[in-house]
């Protein structure tokens, strides 16, 4: 059975523009999602649960998005896959974390340990290439297999980087490139190879860029919460010793912030130093980038062989990334 949850921004700015075609690809993913983790023997419990938290499915959409009307089953199963990756990703973030909440609700990781969540988040991601591989969507598999295998050297820069004060931009672009902006651009390649395969080279760049305004507003979320919004603790990230692009900024307003102890802080301390990162107007700065790279984006479309309705659609889901931080 469907999960029920009501779809959240920027999605229902989409479905509202968009044919029936989208609303019931959707539906499909949903339906496909429900079924998909449900057989996951003993762990299917924590995935449903995962599920039922819900999510923008922003991934999926992008998915259906760039493969349009024409992209039937193959799009579908590509949407769920790339959802299911993304799920696991989270999953595991949330045990290196140590994380007690995800979307205001306890992580697998709070509730039943580190050694459970880990399977979970393994089982997903086993999951996700079932669905392609019942599909023989040869392609599809080697595109996650390669987006996993970024997500992954993503991941272990940011272990390596972690309490590093002196992070540079490009290594927090790098970073996020290989964390979010990879899972973004490969949901826009996989859409687009469904009807068009071989011609994915500008949707990929939109992808990427989108994803990296995502994770940069993201970043900027963490630093100005608040909690009731992000369903989590304000300076998540300096907790966990992740430096992001709001405190890189800020600190060449305030290289006092240099000086910093990660390791000592707590929620309180953690606070004080959110407040000092956005007294440097360093949110703002982030923001406008974003901004910027989100433009950028959108104008890349140009010469990406969609029609206009495809075209608007991604439009909307680019500027709902801005939308839902605003």
């Amino acid at each position: 059975m469907t999960p029920e949850r009501s779809a959240p921004e920027p999605v229902t700015a989409v479905t509202d523009t968009a044919g029936a075609w989208l609303t019931k690809g959707l539906k499909d993913v949903e339906d496909g999602l429900a079924i998909a983790v449900d057989r996951g023997g003993a762990l299917s419990e924590d995935a449903i649960s995962i599920l039922k938290a819900g999510g923008k499915r922003m991934r999926p959409m992008l998915v259906l998005l760039c493969a349009g009307p024409d992209g039937g089953a193959a799009a579908v199963r590509a949407g769920i896959s790339v959802e299911l990756v993304h799920m696991a990703s989270l999953v595991h973030d949330d045990v290196l974390d140590r994380a007690p909440l995800r979307r205001g609700e306890p992580t697998v990781f709070a509730s039943a340990g580190p050694g459970r969540a880990t399977a979970v988040g393994d089982q997903l991601f086993a999951t996700a290439f079932r669905v392609l591989v019942d599909g023989g969507d040869q392609a599809a598999i080697t595109e996650i297999s390669r987006t996993a295998v970024d997500l992954a050297r993503g991941e272990l820069m940011q272990r390596r980087g972690a309490f590093n004060l002196k992070l540079s931009e490009g290594e927090y672009f790098e970073r996020s490139g290989l964390k979010t902006g990879r899972l973004f651009e490969a949901a826009c390649v996989l859409g687009r190879s469904t009807v068009n395969p071989g011609q994915s080279d500008v949707i990929s760049q939109f992808g990427h860029r989108i994803g990296l305004a995502f994770q940069m507003l993201d970043d900027v979320l963490d630093i100005s919460g608040p909690v009731e919004r992000t369903g989590k603790a304000r300076g998540t990230d300096l907790l966990d010793g992740t430096v992001t692009l709001p405190f890189i900024a800020a600190a060449e307003s305030d290289s006092g912030l240099l000086e910093v102890d990660l390791h000592a802080l707590d929620e309180g301390s953690a606070d004080e130093v959110c407040d000092r990162i956005a007294g440097t107007g360093a949110l703002d700065q982030v923001r406008a980038r974003a901004v910027g790279m989100i433009e950028e984006a959108k104008a890349g479309l140009g010469p990406a062989g969609l029609d206009d309705e495809q075209r608007q659609l991604l439009e909307l889901i680019a500027d709902g990334v801005v939308l839902r931080y605003s």
